[in-house]
C-alpha cells in the first residue's frame, strides 16, 4: 500500500462514516495493510486483497466482550 493509496482510503472512510477523526496510517515494515484510528484510538486494520487481479480492501475490527459491558 503506497502513500497515495493510504490517502485515498483515509478520504473514503471519512466520507462513508461521516467522521473527520478517522485516520488511516501505514504500518511499519508492512506493505499489505494499514492501521485505522479514530482520534488516538486504534480500531482496526485495512488489508489489501489482490486475489484474481482485482484489487480490493478488507477492514478488520475486533470487538472485545469487555468493551460491550455497560459502563453506566
Amino acid at each position: 500500500m503506497d502513500v497515495q493509496e493510504v490517502r485515498k482510503l483515509d478520504t473514503y472512510l471519512k466520507r462513508v462514516f461521516g467522521n473527520q477523526k478517522i485516520r488511516v496510517v501505514p504500518r511499519p515494515k508492512k506493505d499489505d495493510s494499514a492501521e485505522v484510528y479514530i482520534g488516538e484510538e486504534f480500531i482496526g486494520v485495512l488489508f489489501v486483497d489482490d486475489e484474481d487481479d482485482d484489487r480490493s480492501f478488507q477492514f478488520q475490527m475486533a470487538i472485545l466482550e469487555e468493551d460491550l459491558v455497560d459502563q453506566g
